[in-house]
């Protein structure tokens, strides 16, 4: 979905939401995209003797999906990330379906800043929060 809101088409507690499948080429993707090749994330042996008894995605692997929710849904097309908290509170394991939520909580019209706040999911357990601020695209004159 690809939406485009311009600043004054939002409203406070607006929210937009995507899923997204962590599988395993996501993860392998994003570690040679990022050129973290952390064995935590890409090695199942290793892995398996960590604190997580096997493998988790990349942290900022749900950043990237945040920011894809931002650009794609809300505010959509054109938004600019100035910003972005992230609290991870739980691993994200290869198989999961991730949904991600943001939700309008400041529209600042002067600026143009919008404040969202951010969320990632999995079968409705927090895996992250945040809040994230954008610049949403104003209307043509």
């Amino acid at each position: 979905m690809t939406n485009a809101f311009y600043l004054d088409e939002l409203s406070l507690e607006q929210t937009a939401s995507r899923a997204f499948t962590v599988d395993d080429a996501a993860i392998r993707a994003f570690a040679d995209v990022s050129t973290d090749h952390n064995p935590v994330h890409v090695d199942e042996d290793f892995a398996a003797k960590s604190p997580f008894k096997g493998r988790i995605a990349h942290g900022m692997l749900l950043g990237a999906y945040i920011s894809a929710t931002l650009a794609g849904d809300l505010p959509g097309r054109g938004s600019i990330y100035v910003s972005q908290t992230l609290d991870f509170k739980r691993a994200v394991r290869p198989g999961d379906e991730v949904t991600i939520e943001v939700t309008v909580k400041a529209i600042d019209l002067k600026s143009g800043h919008v404040t969202l706040s951010t969320l990632a999911k999995v079968r409705n357990k927090t895996m992250l929060s945040g809040t994230a601020v954008v610049i949403a695209p104003k209307r043509p004159a």
